[in-house]
């Protein structure tokens, strides 16, 4: 089996979903439910503030009883059952009840599918990471070119079932043949000797973390107001979906490149790089709250975002042993892709309602302290090596 190949599917699959998930349903909520924004700021929040639960406690439980394919098979039986859940519901109580359940399956994904790809890259079977992530970001922009066509014929409900399509390719893609290390078990004794504060023993892992806490909970305006921001600006409706993956292209580039030219920087100069570009994108769509500059500055996702995920997939490759990835993923989604990003979501709802500007400014809170850190780290790394 071609595991680059295998990988990449399994990545561009996920990543089609993502790619409605992420920045279309807050605005679907309100658009096609009739829930307010502050409404869906709170269901949202409180939705990533259960995926924190599940990807810190629950996967890793699972992670450590189930084999990888095992993992990925269940968790997207229960995403599709998730979705379909939503058909029926309507009432506030509901649509928050259903977001619920799916943050609770479907985010774990995330971390299975890269837990899955450094283990196959320790073991020698997965040659460029960033060659596979890269055909997530592909999928991810298939998606926004698709509901920029439907959305635009047939309006917002294009998002539930082009979201209910892509899950079921998903599970299909899942009950296909995967790696053969992929289905092995782990070892009990080992699983029940780890713990999560093992990890913070690992060199400057402590100080990592908070960096991509702060680098990623920085995105939270961008992920669930950019929509309704670009509506605000006046922005073409048929071009709402172009701009929103120019982010995505860019990353897409990133991860096609990054092995090549980026493999001999550090860790520390990639966060730090990735800190600044993320405060200097922020900023641009503040002052200049114009569909032009918006457009520019999504070509800065490949710093914000693509740069510190690559940069932190660095840092666990090289530090951290692949019978530990499983917590350490559901450490780094809990507390940098959820719960950091629930505080942000709803920090940047506030704002949002006063001035959608504030919203994006907001987020320097966290862009301009990680530059900062990742400094401090930049400088402890170097000095060890020395």
């Amino acid at each position: 089996m071609n595991t680059q190949q295998w990988m990449g599917r399994q990545f561009f699959s996920f990543y089609l979903t993502w790619g409605i998930f992420l920045p279309y349903w807050t605005g679907w909520l309100i658009d096609a439910k009739g829930v307010s924004i502050s409404q869906a700021s709170l269901i949202m929040s409180l939705g990533l503030v259960v995926r924190g639960l599940s990807t810190l406690v629950a996967y890793p439980y699972f992670s450590g009883k189930l084999s990888s394919k095992t993992l990925l098979r269940g968790m997207t039986i229960g995403t599709l059952f998730a979705i379909m859940c939503y058909y029926p519901s309507h009432s506030f109580t509901n649509l928050l009840l259903v977001t619920l359940l799916i943050h609770f399956i479907y985010p774990t994904l995330m971390p299975a599918l890269d837990s899955a790809a450094g283990i196959l890259v320790q073991h020698k079977q997965l040659k460029d990471y960033g060659k596979s992530r890269s055909w997530g970001s592909i999928g991810f922009v298939v998606a926004g070119m698709m509901l920029t066509f439907f959305t635009g014929s047939i309006g917002d409900t294009a998002i539930y079932w082009a979201m209910l399509l892509g899950t079921f390719l998903l599970v299909l893609l899942n009950f296909m043949s995967a790696p053969d290390i992929l289905s092995n078990k782990p070892r009990t004794e080992k699983t029940q000797r780890s713990s999560l504060l093992k990890l913070f023993r690992f060199k400057h892992f402590s100080l990592v973390l908070i960096i991509v806490i702060l680098l990623q909970a920085a995105h939270a305006s961008y992920y669930n107001y950019g929509y309704l921001f670009l509506q605000n600006i006046h922005a073409p409706k048929f071009l709402i979906g172009v701009i929103l993956n120019i982010a995505v292209i860019a990353e897409i580039i990133f991860f096609l490149i990054a092995d090549r030219f980026f493999q001999r920087f550090s860790s520390g100069t990639l966060l730090a790089l990735a800190a600044l570009g993320s405060t200097i994108r922020w900023i641009l769509v503040f002052a200049f709250p114009n569909v032009i500059v918006f457009s520019i500055a999504q070509t800065l996702h490949a710093c914000s975002f693509a740069m510190g995920h690559y940069a932190f997939m660095k840092y666990l490759i090289k530090n951290i042993p692949h019978t530990e990835i499983p917590k350490v993923q559901g450490l780094y989604s809990a507390l940098a892709l959820s719960w950091s990003t629930a505080v942000l979501t709803y920090f940047g709802g506030y704002l949002y309602e006063i001035e959608p500007r504030y919203a994006f400014i907001g987020m320097t809170v966290c862009s301009i302290p990680s530059m900062l850190l990742a400094l401090i780290y930049r400088k402890l790394d170097t000095s060890v090596t020395k």
